[in-house]
């Protein structure tokens, strides 16, 4: 992502969208997708991320610079699209800004996983995966089944990096320690830009879950918009993975405002 300050000129809403980096991605064009209308603001912190790998007090201070940001944007809504960020910094931002600008968390889609699997498997940051949030949300919604939480230290940042080679190796390391399991939910944003790669080192027919199609529709919701009723929901499995998807991982943005600390 480039930082730039050229954005539509309209009255439509506003949504500020915020990740270490381009785990924001999937969300953005889920976004897009649903109404395309709206105007974005990419909010991104390339110097300090990936945030997995940091002490949640860094992790608030960061999300806490980029809301501030996305607040005199005048965002009617912010999209917390790290699993990082949502478990340490989603109550403080509520409390901080809502009801003016409403604060939206992304939740790994343990429920639905759940609801279809007697068991799977979460992959996720190491601060996510030693998260009491995650142990909660798998308590509270995964009972009875049997959910394998799988810790990576390196994807996140090849992801962000765009390092094919490493990607393959950071895939490599929890595929090796993932079991015998029907589905893999992805517990990072960034995950499902490697969707590809990841589903080429798990089992054939392993089914890939992310957050970010229901994360979209949920900020819509929550603002009082409509999603574009043509589009099917949830109708695949894995993420929102097109052509159009992949080539933003490469390049800018054409329909939103990018801005970085």
């Amino acid at each position: 992502m480039t930082t730039t300050d050229q954005a539509p000129v309209s009255d439509a809403a506003r949504i500020a969208i915020l990740d270490s980096g381009r785990g924001l991605l999937p969300t953005a064009a889920w976004l897009h997708r649903l109404a395309p209308d709206t105007q974005q603001l990419l909010l991104g912190d390339p110097q300090g991320g990936p945030w997995g790998e940091h002490d949640p007090g860094y992790v608030v201070d960061r999300v806490f610079a980029l809301a501030r940001m996305a607040r005199d944007w005048g965002a009617e809504a912010l999209v917390l699209a790290c699993n990082t960020a949502s478990i340490v910094a989603r109550q403080a931002l509520r409390e901080q800004f809502e009801p003016r600008m409403q604060v939206v968390a992304t939740v790994p889609a343990v429920k639905p996983a759940a609801l279809r699997f007697p068991r799977f498997a979460v992959w996720a940051t190491e601060t996510t995966a030693r998260s009491d949030y995650l142990a909660d949300l798998i308590d509270v919604f995964a009972s009875p089944a049997r959910v394998d939480i799988v810790g990576s230290h390196d994807l996140a940042d090849a992801i962000e990096h765009r390092d094919t080679a490493r990607i393959e190796a950071a895939v490599a390391d929890p595929a090796r320690r993932t079991g015998d399991v029907p589905a893999v939910v992805l517990g990072c944003t960034h995950y499902p830009l490697a969707a590809e790669t990841i589903a080429r080192q798990l089992p054939e027919g392993t089914v890939l879950l992310d957050s970010a199609e229901a994360v979209a529709r949920q900020t819509l919701r929550r603002i009082g918009l409509p999603a574009d009723a043509a589009v099917p929901e949830f109708a695949d499995d894995s993420a929102f993975i097109s052509e159009t998807l992949a080539d933003l991982a490469v390049v800018d943005v054409p329909w939103a405002k990018v801005r970085t600390l």
